[in-house]
This record gives structure tokens, C-alpha cells and sequence, in this order.
């Protein structure tokens, strides 16, 4: 049975209650316990697009490193903030040391995901020289290792399951694309599954598996059809690539549920990324309800971007009514005027944030939250990171 199949279903999930980790009593995101806990081996964040989750991941993974852990953070997202913050020109499916990051002892690796080159390298540990050599010349395979769909997903298994089984380090940081798809990793190994076990590949693996009865008039009718439908060419190429990789297909199905149960280990913290706007704070509600019918550890929500940090000496109703009144005043009032607009705006703003929060916190009781304020300009090196890490762990 595949990992997917031992889920609730979807009518179910809003009413599971998530399995919550590093939750202090005042019911805020503990980021210090988290990553201190040395039995937290795996960070996951995810989140809708531009809501701040790679600088989130990134910041998680530096402010590990400083107190002390030997941290790699991966990133599926195909942005290139994450090397630019880092100091780094670029980041490829090696990980690479970041200078000036991490103490006691501790260190920190960074790497982007090729799904190609990850795909080649399951290929060639897992195949023999020969066949290798068939698959990775095999036109279809480099269709199928470049953009079908599904495939980086499943190349995320199989690399976060490399760098854990590898021991090199004791936090491994996972920053995973943008939107509803940065969790279509759980559902990876039942998608490939379903492409080598359905019936079109085993109809294109008769011919070489079947009994001889199944090369008869009918079946070669059937593979008439298909050559005019892909083409002589193709439909060769794909009977050749399936007749190859099958033998490597259960390693991959193995693999991949090793990898599905490791994130659902206690070892494994989900951290949702979102920002105080209402279509984020939907997205999140989302991903939530999602871990807690897979039964995945969520650790919290990281609310990123939040104006709370605005003075309420003057509140809003105080503000908005002097404004009336300054409004039609000297130079000097109006100039007042001008400025109190500006402080009522952001009054208006931290409001609405704190009802979005509120709303969230209403609905998933169990689920910790923390806020992160918002910078006044974007995170672009370390010292930019380490700030964040403070506002994570206030």
C-alpha cells in the first residue's frame, strides 16, 4: 500500500488535530527549543509563495548553526535568494559550505535541488554500468527526468533521504516550492507508482514480459494504434526506457516510503510559513489540515511580515479624529495631519493582521504561532539572516 493510501481522508482532515512540537505555554512557536532539540533531525518549511518561506528556511538553518549544529539547508524553491543572502554565486545539487556561518562547533551547507542530475545519480547507483548507460542515453528517460510532473517532488525524496542516510550533518533544512505544491512530495511515491504500474506501461512491457500469447494479432493491433498516435520512434524509446528501469522501479517505490516515514517521525518538525493576509492565512489553514491528516509533527506557524511594531500611544479612533481636525488648520497642522494619516494607516494595518492571526488561532487552537516584524528592506547576507533569526526566537 502506498504512503498516500494510509491517509485520512480529505473530509476527515479538518477535523484531526496535528501532532505539535516545541509549543511553550503561552501557546508561541518555541524556534530556540526546536532547534536545540537534538532529536529534531528535519525541518520542513512550507507555505504559499512570496510569504517570506525561503528566507524563513535559511534564517532556521543559520541561527542553527550558530548555537552549535551542523546544518545543511535544501532548497526545492528554483529562486536564487537563498544563495544571494548566503554569499554564495550559486547553489547546485552539491551542498556548499557558507563561510562566516555557524560557533561552537557548529557549520552550514547549502544546496538547491536538480532534480535531472539528482534523477541521474539514482540511475547510476542503482543500475548497472550497462544499463545505466541504456537509461541515461534513452531520449524519453531525459523527457521524463527534465519536466514530467511529479518528478522534482520525487527527486526531493530521494535527495532528502540521501543527506539524511549520509550522517554528515544533524539538521537538515527543507525550504520547498511555493503554493499547494510544496507538499506533492507526500504524494510522490504513489504518483510514480501509478505511471510504471498502470496499465498503459505494462501493456508497453507485454512484448517482453508477457506470455507469447500476448503477441498476437489483437495485441499487435493495439500497438498499431499506439504508433499512430506517438510515432514508431517514441513508442521504441518508451518500451526501451520501461524495459530497462523496471528493475529499479521497486528500489525507488523503497526508498521513497522510507524517506515518507521519516517525515513522519518524531525526528521531523513542520514549520508553515505564511504572511498576515488573508489569502496566505487560507493557504496555511491548508497546509495544516494536510500534516494533520498525514499525521505529520507540525512544530507552529511562522507569521512573516507583520506590523507590530507600531506605537499605540494614539489609537486609531484618537488619530483618525484629530486629523479632522488638523486637516483644515495652518501649514503646520496640515503637515501634522499628514503624519497622523500615516501612523492611523499603519494602525489600520496591524489590526487587520491581528484579526487574520486571531482567526487562524480560533480555528487551529493546537497550533502554535509566532510572529516575525517586518523589515524595512529586504535580507540580502548573513547579519540580514541572524536578524531574523532573532525575530523567529523573540
Amino acid at each position: 500500500m502506498s504512503p498516500r493510501a494510509r491517509t485520512a481522508p480529505d473530509a476527515r482532515r479538518a477535523r484531526t488535530r496535528p501532532r505539535v512540537v516545541a509549543r511553550d505555554v503561552r501557546g508561541t512557536l518555541d524556534v530556540d527549543a526546536l532547534i536545540a532539540d537534538r532529536s529534531v533531525e528535519i525541518v520542513v518549511c512550507c507555505g504559499s509563495g512570496g510569504v517570506g518561506k525561503t528566507t524563513t528556511s535559511a534564517a532556521l538553518a543559520m541561527r542553527a548553526a550558530d548555537a552549535g549544529r551542523r546544518v545543511c539547508v535544501l532548497t526545492i524553491d528554483p529562486a536564487r535568494r537563498l544563495a544571494q543572502s548566503m554569499g554564495l554565486t550559486e547553489l547546485d545539487n552539491t551542498p556548499r559550505s557558507v563561510a562566516g556561518a555557524g560557533a561552537n562547533g557548529g557549520s552550514l551547507d547549502a544546496m538547491m535541488l536538480d532534480m535531472k542530475r539528482t534523477f541521474d545519480e539514482v540511475v547510476e547507483a542503482h543500475a548497472s554500468a550497462e544499463k545505466a548507460r541504456q537509461i541515461l542515453a534513452n531520449p524519453f528517460y531525459q523527457a521524463l527526468s527534465s519536466s514530467f510532473a511529479g518528478t522534482q517532488e520525487y527527486m526531493a525524496m530521494e535527495k532528502l533521504g540521501q543527506l539524511h542516510a549520509s550522517g554528515a550533518w544533524d539538521l537538515i533544512v527543507v525550504d520547498t516550492p511555493p503554493s499547494r505544491s510544496a507538499l506533492d512530495f507526500l504524494d510522490a511515491p504513489e504518483r510514480l507508482s501509478s505511471m510504471l504500474d498502470g496499465r498503459f506501461i505494462k501493456l508497453l512491457l507485454a512484448p517482453a514480459k508477457g506470455p507469447a500469447r500476448l503477441l498476437s494479432a489483437g495485441f499487435g493491433l493495439v500497438t498499431g494504434a499506439i504508433n499512430k498516435i506517438l510515432g514508431a520512434q517514441v513508442l521504441s524509446d518508451v518500451q526501451t526506457f520501461v524495459a530497462a528501469f523496471d528493475t529499479l522501479f521497486g528500489g525507488f517505490r523503497q526508498r521513497a516510503e522510507a524517506t515518507y516515514a521519516l517525515l513522519k517521525a518524531p525526528g521531523t518538525a513542520f514549520v508553515v510559513v505564511a504572511s498576515p493576509e488573508p489569502a496566505a492565512v487560507r493557504e496555511a489553514s491548508y497546509f495544516v489540515e494536510r500534516l494533520a491528516g498525514d499525521q505529520m509533527p507540525l512544530a507552529g506557524l511562522v507569521v512573516n511580515r507583520v506590523h507590530d511594531d507600531v506605537a499605540d500611544q494614539i489609537d486609531l479612533a484618537a488619530a483618525q479624529a484629530a486629523i479632522a481636525r488638523l486637516a483644515e488648520g495652518d501649514a503646520l497642522q496640515r503637515q501634522v495631519a499628514e503624519l497622523l494619516a500615516v501612523h492611523a494607516e499603519r494602525l489600520a494595518l496591524a489590526g487587520r493582521e491581528r484579526r487574520e492571526r486571531e482567526s487562524f488561532a480560533r480555528s487551529h487552537p493546537g497550533v502554535a504561532q509566532v510572529p516575525v516584524t517586518a523589515l524595512s528592506s529586504d535580507v540580502h547576507d548573513l547579519d540580514g539572516l541572524r536578524r531574523v533569526g532573532d525575530l523567529l526566537a523573540r
